[in-house]
């Protein structure tokens, strides 16, 4: 009897083709396995998650958004997990010196303070429109409604984005984590939460009969580490970065070359 009862898979890198979109095989693939949950999992926020779900035909299913800072399922919130105000404005002053571009989320709300580069990027990307607010502004509206941040990305030039890491290690690494998916890229959470910590989460509230043991996750990137090391099966995609080929115990073939459907395929054919 097949030990693996729920299937974990991340997005950019892991489960999208090289135009960013999913693969007919990849989409045939989660399909044939309808029986068996498909759970996204991303630093991405939940409205940039949702198109991907519905080609998929999995809306009916939870949704793990912002590293694991944003659990949800059927709109209802099954864990939130922000960063506080405060840290949220020792980033934004510090990268007011500096060129870098800062995109601040919360749920399906994501704020920018200008339509830049940057921002056209992203939004090409996620297919999501941001809302363009100065931060300023942004952080007083989340004062008042004592909101946090999901997630604050930076990206700019590689330099300064050096900088800003060894700035969020000095004055934050208390509170706050940073993974960079790539130089120019800086994605900020909170400490507490992992895409780890988020699966133990949905398994305990929707699927208590399951342990990490019966879960199969694919991911390529730093944040991806303790998802992959911690559940039954954690797979790398043979594109992911030195240190997560690794620690993996099993890989596949690349995202361009639909590794996780190939790997899919062979695992439950």
């Amino acid at each position: 009897m097949n030990m693996i009862k729920l299937i974990c898979s991340d997005i950019d890198g892991t489960l999208l083709n090289k135009e960013r979109q999913l693969s007919a095989r990849t989409i045939d693939e989660v399909k044939r396995l309808k029986n068996i949950p498909f759970i996204l999992i991303s630093s991405r926020m939940p409205k940039a998650m949702f198109h991907l779900q519905q080609e998929l035909q999995i809306t009916a299913l939870p949704m793990i958004a912002y590293n694991g800072g944003l659990i949800i399922h059927h709109n209802k919130i099954l864990a939130s997990t922000e960063i506080a105000l405060k840290q949220i404005q020792k980033i934004a002053d510090f990268c007011t010196n500096t060129k870098l571009h800062v995109s601040l989320y919360h749920n399906d709300q994501w704020f920018v303070p200008a339509m830049d580069y940057w921002a056209k990027r992203e939004q090409h990307n996620t297919k999501v429109t941001p809302v363009v607010k100065p931060i300023i502004e942004t952080l007083k509206t989340w004062n008042t409604e004592k909101k946090g941040a999901h997630k604050i990305m930076c990206m700019g030039d590689k330099d300064e984005i050096d900088a800003l890491v060894n700035f969020i290690d000095a004055q934050c690494k208390d509170s706050i984590i940073a993974y960079r998916s790539k130089d120019t890229y800086l994605e900020i959470a909170p400490k507490a939460i992992s895409k780890k910590t988020a699966i133990e989460l949905l398994l305990q509230k929707e699927y208590p009969n399951l342990s990490l043991k019966n879960v199969m996750a694919f991911g390529d990137n730093y944040n991806d580490a303790t998802m992959l090391k911690s559940v039954g099966i954690g797979v790398a995609v043979n594109n992911a970065k030195p240190q997560i080929l690794a620690l993996a115990k099993h890989k596949t073939d690349s995202n361009i070359n639909d590794g996780v459907a190939l790997f899919l395929k062979q695992y439950f054919n």
